[in-house]
């Protein structure tokens, strides 16, 4: 008589707003086939009031919310062997204890690279064709302004700060329009470039050449204020810088300053520091800002990409196959 299997016992963890747009209705009855839930969805706050409903969990299908595996939390989650985190960065989730135990862990960080991805390649676009100073221009006057030189798609030069996952995948959508691309990365080889066709330059050189510079730092703490007031006064006339990193890497004061001076400069902010800004911040009043509330990833609809992917995965584990979005503590640490 052939022996049956019992499945791994699993657990969601997660605010209860990504939970439902995470996993949706058609993901949790797949995971429900394929592991022994052994209760209903937990947030942060109800598995502190409960956590022993994590002491025989094998595996937790995670994503935004979920609070940091500490020493404390894995003391009650002595089976824990996986966790699939359906969201982006783990850096805030795991601890030494965690990587001490050898737990396993995947995200779908790669997932929201393609969201972000998009929001850059369209802002840029726009930008290309100066569409934030002409929309308000034409508003102002009730008629139409004179036009004046833009750079357009054509030949233009667009200015990649960092070559992460979201970096990668603007540079792959910019290849579908001629415009000549310059990218700052201390990692990246020579080689490297030559295969993507970008041009790896210095910092201060893509600023002061680049029509547009799009910035995919992440939060760490040598990046802090990496961008400066001198970096963006340097930057040519009409030009536009776009943030859909962390506010984080960006000297915010000395942006403000300059963009005060320079009329002529845009800058997208999907993200600041603080975030949101204070309610006393000149970003909510100057005209050459545009501000958009953190929305460049995924977001409703979009984010069950990021439990197609952590289903996936989940297959991928309980056949023995090697995870495709697997994070080591190396990598867990340079993520944004």
């Amino acid at each position: 008589m052939s022996q049956v299997l019992s499945k791994l016992k699993g657990l969601f963890l997660s605010d209860e707003t990504a939970l439902h747009e995470v996993y949706s209705e058609a993901h949790q009855q797949a995971i429900a086939g394929l592991l022994d839930i052994v209760a209903e969805p937990q947030t942060a706050a109800s598995i502190q009031e409960t956590p022993e409903l994590l002491n025989d969990v094998d595996v937790i299908m995670s994503s935004w919310g979920v609070p940091t595996m500490d020493e404390q939390f894995l003391a009650h989650a002595a089976k824990l062997k996986a966790v699939f985190h359906g969201a982006g960065t783990i850096r805030r989730i795991v601890s030494d204890t965690f990587w001490q135990r050898g737990i396993v862990i995947t995200s779908a960080y790669q997932f929201n690279a393609i969201a972000v991805a998009e929001y850059t390649l369209a802002t840029i676009l726009l930008s290309l064709k100066r569409v934030w100073h002409y929309s308000q221009r034409v508003k102002e006057m009730r008629s139409f302004p004179a036009k004046k030189p833009l750079p357009g798609t054509y030949g233009s030069k667009v200015g990649i700060v960092s070559l992460g996952s979201i970096g990668r995948k603007v540079v792959q959508h910019l290849q579908h329009h001629q415009v000549n691309v310059l990218v700052y990365d201390p990692f990246l080889s020579e080689e490297d470039a030559r295969q993507l066709a970008v041009t790896k330059v210095s910092l201060e050189h893509l600023f002061a050449t680049s029509d547009v510079v799009s910035l995919h730092t992440p939060a760490l703490e040598e990046t802090h204020n990496m961008i400066t007031g001198k970096h963006v006064a340097s930057m040519k006339e009409g030009a536009t810088l776009i943030n859909t990193a962390r506010g984080w890497v960006v000297d915010e004061p000395a942006l403000i300053h300059v963009l005060q001076q320079r009329s002529d400069l845009y800058a997208v902010l999907d993200v600041t520091d603080p975030e949101p800004p204070e309610e006393a911040s000149p970003l909510y009043d100057l005209p050459n800002v545009i501000l958009t509330p953190h929305i460049a990833g995924n977001i409703a609809k979009e984010r069950e990409r990021h439990g197609q992917a952590m289903l996936e995965e989940l297959q991928r584990y309980l056949a023995g196959e090697s995870l495709q979005h697997g994070i080591t503590q190396e990598q867990a640490q340079i993520m944004a």
